[in-house]
């Protein structure tokens, strides 16, 4: 822990006052109260005063009088010292950025739709482009947030994740062999800068009773997601099959896995929607950083150990809209694309899909 910093006491200012007419040196003062040098420097500095030849009066220390003015000896009295610390204390300080109702109410409310604090700043220039009081950087807000227990308690549910340190463990070979996994080195570059687009990422999100199997379109981080009973191979495929068909053969073009055994049967990929498949490095999901980030979100709305049932399908198309219709930092926090007339939408209760059509928006803007 760092160290913890505290007022100067009335006991240490007497101290400083005793020694100073004993003509100690200010290091020695700061040795024998236990302060810096410069705490002792910059409080007989700030409560120095100087008695008038004229009146013997005290009066406040000004530098420029010494050279024109009568004034002689100066004295240091931790009395008054103590009493003009205080009044110092009690001087209201600038307000904090974040203490406007306005800019608050505006914070309070996107943090609650679940926006982290790097969009929320980014859309407020945005949307405020010429209104100062409507400025505030990611740091702020997250300081803003802990820096009060109740206002933590609160709010702090509403991020996706705390600040910590992340160690990336060693590469490991994976447990499970997968027949024909081609490694993401070979993954076209297109897909590896982003610039392309037609190239997801694809992962499961474990639930109890049904699982959820979500695709992530690396350039726009369009999510797809559709309700399956386990993570067999087979139920995989199967969804990805019908989640991958309704789609142009320009925006399927490519799809990077995890090392789950839930992706064994990726061939079917290549054979029948013509798609090429690769496969992240063992234990390197940041390899797959936007399908991360997408599950992240769905856990919000679905925590561990939440009961998935297969007519949640409209439910879980909800959350797909909304993780997709939500800011991101990565896109230049601009507002996602509009959304197409329901006539373009894929959704079928039946089966479980859930699809948005924010992805078609993009495939005209290729």
């Amino acid at each position: 822990m760092g160290e913890v910093y505290s007022h100067l006491s009335e006991e240490e200012r007497q101290v400083i006052q005793i020694e100073i007419g004993n003509g100690t040196g200010i290091r020695a003062i700061g040795a024998m109260i236990g302060r810096s040098p410069s705490t002792v420097s910059r409080e007989i500095k700030r409560n120095t005063w100087f008695p008038s030849n004229e009146s013997e009066s005290y009066r406040p220390y000004r530098p420029r009088r010494l050279k024109t003015g009568p004034w002689t000896s100066r004295h240091y009295i931790a009395g008054p010292a103590r009493r003009k610390a205080a009044r110092r204390r009690a001087k209201a300080r600038k307000p904090h950025r974040l203490s406007h109702d306005r800019l608050w109410a505006w914070v309070a409310e996107k943090l609650g739709c679940g926006w982290s604090p790097p969009p929320v700043s980014g859309r407020l220039r945005v949307l405020f482009p010429g209104d100062d009081a409507m400025r505030v950087c990611p740091e702020t807000v997250y300081r803003w947030i802990y820096s009060s227990k109740p206002r933590r308690e609160r709010r702090a549910r509403c991020l996706p994740r705390g600040h910590r340190r992340r160690k990336h463990a060693g590469r490991r070979v994976s447990r499970f062999p997968i027949p024909g996994r081609v490694s993401i080195a070979e993954r076209p570059p297109e897909a590896d800068d982003r610039s392309g687009f037609g190239h997801w990422e694809a992962d499961s999100v474990i639930g109890m009773g049904c699982d959820l199997h979500t695709e992530v379109e690396r350039r726009t981080r369009f999510l797809m997601a559709r309700v399956i009973p386990d993570k067999t191979a087979e139920r995989s495929v199967g969804a990805r099959l019908a989640m991958f068909a309704p789609l142009p053969a320009a925006a399927r073009l490519s799809v990077t896995h995890g090392n789950g055994t839930g992706f064994a049967r990726h061939a079917r990929l290549r054979d029948e929607p013509g798609m090429a498949t690769c496969f992240a490095d063992p234990y390197s999901s940041w390899q797959r950083g936007g399908n991360e980030n997408r599950n992240g979100m769905i856990r919000r709305y679905l925590p561990k150990r939440t009961i998935i049932e297969p007519g949640m399908a409209r439910e879980l198309q909800e959350i797909v809209d909304e993780t997709d219709n939500r800011p991101m930092r990565a896109l230049g926090t601009a507002h996602p694309p509009r959304r197409l007339p329901t006539n373009c939408q894929t959704y079928n209760s039946d089966e479980g899909v859930a699809l948005t059509n924010r992805q078609q928006d993009l495939v005209l803007h290729q």
